[in-house]
């Protein structure tokens, strides 16, 4: 087949994905924002997009829907240069739904089968809007706006063949027509890249270096931020460094913003390090910023406790890599969590915003890792059966878009 693979910062969703599909003879092309630099694993085109933002007073609830329809209409135009300069046909498009780049796809090419990386269906009730009220006290107009964030993303799987969702629950946030077109395959864990190492070594800024049966407390995410639990896990750490005086805490993280709003001054690191700083040994404390995978890694197989929180959100490819270096996951008692985290038995869950509680247990977790081991056996063993990148995920994901071959 063609397989035509369309991402703003392409390879995303499909680095494992589509190298394999070209290894097995399909005749693979991405189709990407002209200002994504990263290595690709297949040949590449990219589009140039350069849209002013909306006016909000002139679009108001369809400010969302412009910028992404925007989009659309720049890769469709694209997608008509591909076929009328260079006759290409793809049988199949794959590509993600989050930023309108496959909405007008079809018109382009009606006879090809549109599947649709299916990630986050936004609503105003019930999700990750209003659940943490310290920092999301909005009424009614914000759950209208956060609804109609959704406009583009029904479009998208309404004109398409077939939907794929990571994980159960972020396929349960589509409304139910919808939700039948999604199959549920999660992307994959490299479990033979990501596994224990008792060899394994992180060094911190200061030279130091923290290896397996060190005392390590670990926080990853993109930028550190409430959506991901920032707040309430810098809050619990001065009982966790009182009561264990050899922990070493190493935050992975930018201070950006990925989700929800930007604080009014500064970054959410400095707020909540401003709020809390004065009670913790910031000796003991690293933040580390974005580290490049390899290190990423390393940190999980030293790590004797990570922390992974979440809204009622997308969850984080780096908590199951964190369960298949065999790190103890304590996470947040949240959905998208509790779809992977069973307490007790492959890991530990605790309430989001119960802060003595984050402390209790973080701190049993660093005292006493002989207890836990079962647990991180057991979170690697999760991974191996579930969400193996090799031997489950990929060839279900292979067979779900060869599904859609041409017929001879």
């Amino acid at each position: 087949m063609k397989i035509l693979f369309v991402h703003q910062n392409f390879p995303g969703q499909f680095l494992h994905l589509a190298p394999e599909l070209a290894r097995r003879g399909h005749d693979c092309l991405a189709l990407t924002d002209g200002t994504n630099m990263r290595e690709a694993p297949i040949p590449v085109l990219r589009y140039r997009h350069e849209t002013p933002l909306p006016d909000p007073q002139a679009t108001r609830l369809g400010r969302n829907y412009t910028q992404m329809s925007d989009r659309g209409v720049t890769v469709a135009r694209a997608a008509v240069q591909l076929r009328d300069q260079r006759g290409y046909r793809p049988d199949v498009i794959f590509g993600h739904s989050g930023w309108g780049e496959t909405l007008f796809l079809k018109e382009v090419w009606p006879e090809a089968k549109l599947l649709i990386y299916a990630e986050f269906y936004y609503r105003g009730i019930g999700q990750d809007v209003a659940f943490d009220p310290e920092f999301d006290r909005r009424g009614f107009d914000a759950v209208m706006i956060a609804q109609g964030r959704a406009a583009h993303l029904g479009q998208a799987l309404l004109h398409a063949d077939a939907g794929l969702s990571p994980t159960l629950w972020q396929a349960s946030t589509y409304p139910p027509p919808l939700r039948r077109m999604i199959e549920v395959i999660h992307d994959g864990v490299d479990t033979q890249a990501v596994a224990p190492d008792p060899g394994a070594g992180f060094a911190l800024p200061d030279g130091r270096v923290l290896r397996p049966g060190d005392e390590v407390l670990t926080f990853v995410n993109r930028n550190l931020e409430p959506y991901r639990g920032y707040h309430v896990f810098l809050r619990a750490l001065p009982a966790v460094l009182a009561a264990r005086p050899d922990a070493q805490v190493v935050l992975v993280g930018g201070d950006g913003v990925s989700y929800g709003p930007a604080p009014a001054e500064g970054t959410w690191k400095e707020r909540v390090l401003a709020e809390v700083g004065d009670r913790l040994d910031l000796s003991r404390l690293h933040f580390v910023g974005r580290v490049p995978y390899d290190r990423f890694k390393a940190l999980m197989q030293v790590s004797r406790a990570h922390v992974y929180m979440t809204y009622p959100f997308v969850l984080s490819w780096s908590m199951l890599e964190a369960m298949s270096a065999g790190a103890l996951v304590i996470g947040s008692r949240t959905a998208p969590v509790e779809e992977v985290i069973r307490h007790g038995m492959n890991g530990l869950l605790v309430d989001f915003f119960d802060v003595k509680g984050w402390s209790e247990v973080m701190t049993e977790a660093l005292a006493d890792p002989d207890r836990f081991r079962p647990l991180r056996d057991a979170a690697r063993g999760t991974i191996l059966s579930r969400y193996d990148l090799r031997s489950v995920c990929l060839p279900r994901m292979v067979e779900f878009v060869e599904r859609f071959a041409p017929r001879a």
